[in-house]
């Protein structure tokens, strides 16, 4: 008879933790303003004015909106904080910027919130890899919250994990 295979991985004293587990469901929605530009460079407050007033704020109802500027256009912060004011109603939040950058902020405010105590004394392996878009920042943002707490921290996966940091 062939000796009976041991999952040490299960056997371990290793705890996860999971960015994934964390992920805000909802729609992501972005707001490209270069077409609410004069040429697409150019904010004149009278038509910008207009166009926000005509808009659609309903089609953001529980989204999450990233705005920006897909030109080289320079927009001065009012016009961001003009749509903003018109678009809060609507939206779950809103950042300016890229989608990255709105992943980036709902993570910050989440892992923020978290206590952080069960993971004291403990190997924590931060989990790699992710079916959803969780962005690079909120795996350094996860490890600044647990190195504080844990005995060891890893990334990756129990098979293959790489160290990261170790109490002495």
């Amino acid at each position: 008879m062939a000796d009976e295979i041991v999952n040490r991985v299960a056997q371990s004293k290793l705890i996860t933790f999971d960015l994934e587990d964390y992920y805000l469901e909802g729609v992501r929605k972005t707001i490209d303003i270069k077409d609410w530009l004069y040429e697409g460079i150019v904010v004149r407050e009278k038509e910008f004015r207009e166009y926000i007033a005509n808009h659609n704020w309903n089609q953001y109802q529980d989204a999450y909106v990233a705005l920006f500027c897909s030109t080289d256009a320079i927009v001065p912060g009012w016009a961001f904080m003009l749509i903003a004011a018109h678009i809060q109603p609507f939206a779950k939040r809103v950042v300016k910027g890229n989608l990255e950058a709105l992943e980036n902020l709902l993570y910050q405010e989440i892992l923020q919130s978290l206590d952080f105590s069960d993971y004291k004394d403990k190997m924590v392996i931060i989990k790699g890899c992710s079916s959803k878009p969780v962005p690079a920042n909120a795996y350094i943002q996860a490890t600044s919250y647990l190195r504080p707490v844990a005995k060891s921290l890893m990334y990756g996966e129990a098979c293959s994990a790489v160290p990261l940091f170790k109490r002495k």
